[in-house]
């Protein structure tokens, strides 16, 4: 089965997502695979930029992007969490 939104195809969930919210998802909870710092900073900024621009979108009375801003911003505050369950070793804690 083939999924459209607005016109556009999408191949698989995470784009399908994308498409639907207009949201990049890594941009804002950093991708599942390691990034330098460079990257990780440059990153970084460009997801404050658009959740500025979201968070004005929604000021001025776009429904949509203030819960869009709400998405982003929940989905920033979920890397530590995927960082340290990825980087977690078992016996390795100061409690070990």
């Amino acid at each position: 089965m083939r999924s459209f939104v607005a016109g556009q195809e999408a191949h698989g969930d995470a784009e399908f997502a994308e498409l639907a919210l207009g949201i990049d998802i890594d941009l804002f909870r950093g991708p599942l695979k390691p990034e330098t710092d460079g990257e990780r900073a440059a990153r970084q900024d460009a997801a404050r930029d658009v959740l500025v621009d979201l968070r004005a979108e929604a000021e001025a009375g776009d429904e949509i992007a203030g819960w869009d801003a709400l998405y982003a911003d929940a989905l920033t505050r979920t890397v530590p969490f995927l960082r340290a369950a990825r980087d977690y070793q078992p016996g390795a804690g100061e409690a070990a």
